[in-house]
């Protein structure tokens, strides 16, 4: 299939699992959380959901394992919106790389704070 597919598929359902966590999920699990990125494999059959949840490391392990209840309503209304053949199977990820940035960026700034002294 054409990278392109591949990626248009990725967008929308990305748009959409955002879309069913803030309005239809009532678990009071899931704290306050992004979805930042979707990686589908080649044939659709596998969708990877990269996640960031603010809060304490306990907060975002409760925030991922009720995202992982909720895995099959959550398969089963991508469903009903995105007309696909097959819908993916949903493997819910902590994406990581917001925090690694935050503190890559505040190493540079203690590095430079020590060059003006």
């Amino acid at each position: 299939m054409g990278k392109i597919r591949v990626s248009r598929v990725g967008e929308q359902l990305k748009k959409e699992i955002s879309n069913i966590i803030q309005n239809e999920l009532k678990d009071p699990r899931i704290g306050f959380l992004t979805v930042t990125d979707v990686e589908v494999s080649g044939d659709l059959q596998i969708a990877k959901v990269y996640v960031s949840v603010l809060g304490s490391q306990d907060q975002k392990a409760e925030s991922l394992n009720a995202l992982r209840k909720a895995t099959g309503f959550i398969r089963s209304e991508v469903g009903r919106r995105i007309r696909l053949r097959l819908t993916p199977e949903l493997i819910f990820e902590l994406d990581t790389s917001l925090e690694y940035s935050s503190k890559i960026q505040q190493v540079l700034r203690d590095i430079n704070s020590e060059r003006k002294e």
